[in-house]
């Protein structure tokens, strides 16, 4: 019953904003929803089937627990954290069929939980390669529909750089999806500082996403590891990036927060507060307000009002598109959201639609 509730009043939200906006009267073949950009959903996840069959096969020797359900499925226990490989994750052709029916043109394909940093080092190059080459593949076989963000080895940033060369010269490959952290380390750790370089000079944006948020362990109950655990773990993710220097030292990197930048929006005053008056942060030579511009930040509020509020603090060129595809924690039909965000122009909307994407990714 709350699920078609939720449901009925979204449609209802929808609609509201395409009456106020017109955007539903204008009609453009060349898009699925008629806008003069094609929607580009930045955020939604995909498990390549090479990359689930390689870790049925040698998960299990490489510090996994792999096994089946009772569905046939695979599935991944890692420490801190399990994963089943659904059918709904893996077929492209399901996906299309679901971007279809939602007017999303284009989705960016990136992994998700749990990645690949539990493996060890060797493994986890290997299960890059192979998931990177997947990507490839399914954008020469639908390249009007996706595009690739690469995964990386980011417990040996070596392995990672390596890598990074060789995805980055695969057709299709648009941008590098990390963790918000790897295996309890920050973002700003030095050891990455070689793989965010490498972005930087190729132009590759970084998007990011929490696998294993903090203090999961309190919040086992009520799924609230997702309701706040990963909105929490994006915050610290940007915080570790502004006060630990990524962002003055990388100037011209992209990062694109997920889940519309978390904690981070609602708690950019505290932080300039605090970087005035605190000695650990007496490093700082501008206020951490001063870093909003600096990031982009996807539309997964679940709330128009919240995402009208945050689109007024870092403007309409600084939101993209994201859905978190197919997970039940989705936005389920993204661009319908987009139309219910109040007080937005058309071409603001666009922006966020994609816009904003197509400039990030460097389509064309």
């Amino acid at each position: 019953m709350f699920q078609q509730r939720r449901k009925f009043l979204m449609g209802l939200a929808a609609a509201g904003g395409a009456a106020v906006t017109g955007c539903a009267t204008t009609q453009n073949p060349a898009t699925l929803r008629g806008y003069n950009v094609p929607a580009i959903d930045l955020h939604a996840h995909w498990h390549a089937p090479e990359f689930v069959a390689l870790i049925e096969k040698e998960g299990g020797a490489n510090g996994g627990k792999v096994s089946k359900n009772a569905r046939g499925q695979v599935v991944l226990d890692v420490p801190g954290m399990g994963t089943v490989f659904q059918e709904q994750y893996i077929s492209l052709e399901t996906r299309l069929k679901a971007m279809d029916a939602t007017g999303v043109d284009i989705h960016a394909l990136s992994e998700t939980s749990p990645m690949v940093y539990w493996a060890p080092p060797a493994f986890g190059l290997k299960l890059s390669q192979v998931y990177n080459d997947a990507l490839a593949a399914a954008y020469q076989k639908y390249p009007n529909r996706f595009v690739g963000l690469m995964t990386l080895p980011m417990q040996a940033p070596d392995l990672a750089v390596q890598e990074l060369e060789r995805a980055a010269k695969l057709p299709g490959i648009r941008g590098v999806y990390l963790a918000t952290a790897v295996n309890g380390k920050n973002l700003d750790d030095k050891s990455f500082f070689p793989v965010y370089a490498r972005c930087e000079a190729l132009n590759l944006p970084v998007l990011l996403h929490p696998i294993n948020p903090v203090g999961a362990d309190r919040m086992r109950s009520w799924y609230l590891r997702n309701f706040i655990g990963n909105p929490v773990d994006t915050g610290i993710a940007a915080a570790s990036l502004i006060f630990g220097g990524v962002m003055d030292a990388f100037p011209k990197l992209d990062v694109v927060l997920p889940h519309a930048g978390g904690i981070m929006p609602i708690l950019i005053g505290r932080w300039d507060h605090g970087s005035g008056v605190r000695a650990e942060t007496k490093h700082m030579t501008k206020a951490p307000s001063t870093y909003l511009r600096r990031f982009h930040y996807d539309t997964i509020s679940h709330s128009p009002s919240i995402m009208a509020t945050i689109i007024k603090q870092v403007g309409a060129d600084r939101v993209v598109l994201g859905s978190d595809h197919p997970a039940d924690m989705s936005l389920e039909r993204p661009v319908d959201f987009v139309e219910s965000i109040p007080d937005l122009s058309r071409s603001d909307r666009e922006l966020i639609l994609g816009g904003n994407a197509k400039r990030l990714l460097r389509l064309a």
